[in-house]
């Protein structure tokens, strides 16, 4: 199994980034899939997660309605939409599936 996530950055309060996660090595369209950040001193906490078809989201109290969870499963890619980030946003993201985490994708936003 491989998770490979990209697309993190700088970026300003109020601004967006897409992250992305590419897997391989499992039946991708059969599985939910999560993402989960890490901020400095915190423990890890989950963001969101999608079902296998894409029919079903759930996302933490802290980023409704800001972030959007997709996927392709044409493509075995996740994505993560992050929408009028704000500095509380700021941490280390992972996508996951179980037992299996990505490298994380650092997310930072500054004044």
């Amino acid at each position: 199994v491989q998770l490979v996530d990209s697309g993190g950055g700088l970026v300003q309060p109020g601004g967006s980034l897409r992250l992305s996660c590419a897997a391989s090595g499992f039946t991708f369209r059969s599985s939910e899939m999560r993402w989960y950040r890490q901020a400095p001193g915190k423990e890890r906490e989950l963001v969101a997660i999608i079902s296998s078809d894409g029919g079903s989201t759930n996302y933490a109290d802290s980023v409704k309605g800001r972030f959007i969870i997709s996927r392709d499963n044409g493509k075995n890619t996740v994505y993560l939409q992050m929408n009028s980030l704000k500095p509380e946003d700021t941490a280390l993201y992972y996508c996951y599936v179980p037992n299996y985490w990505s490298q994380g994708t650092q997310v930072t936003v500054f004044s």
